[in-house]
């Protein structure tokens, strides 16, 4: 068997701020929904992978940085500048506020939190 990734499934309490937080933030563009007539919204992570937001308001998220997907950009330096203009708060794995953490294999990463808590990384590992 083998097996290619599609796309990845968030619970959200507010789909609209989630949406507009994606957008705002990684500049994700909305996709239509070829699924349902559903409230989920679908978000382009490119390639034909997917970001899909599934209103849940009443659900209690639990997350903890372990729990992230991560996403690649050969201009990391430039992404942690556009977060820190629009405050956003990143760190790094150990939870070192402000600061991009080199890994071992000399790969850049940091972390951050969407609206509902969900962490995101990004690295530039391309």
């Amino acid at each position: 068997m083998t097996f290619t990734f599609n796309h990845i499934a968030l619970s959200v309490k507010d789909v609209d701020e989630s949406v507009q937080f994606y957008q705002r933030v990684l500049q994700l563009e909305e996709i239509e929904n070829t699924a349902s007539n559903s409230s989920t919204r679908w978000l382009s992570l490119n390639q034909g992978k997917q970001l899909h937001l599934i209103p849940r308001p009443k659900s209690e998220i639990k997350l903890n940085k372990a729990v992230h997907f991560a996403l690649s950009t050969p201009d990391i330096e430039d992404v942690v500048s556009s977060l820190e203009n629009l405050n956003i708060e990143y760190s790094d794995w150990k939870d070192v506020p402000g600061n991009i953490y080199v890994r071992q294999d000399g790969i850049k990463q940091v972390y951050f939190q969407d609206p509902n808590g969900y962490w995101i990384e990004l690295n530039n590992d391309v």
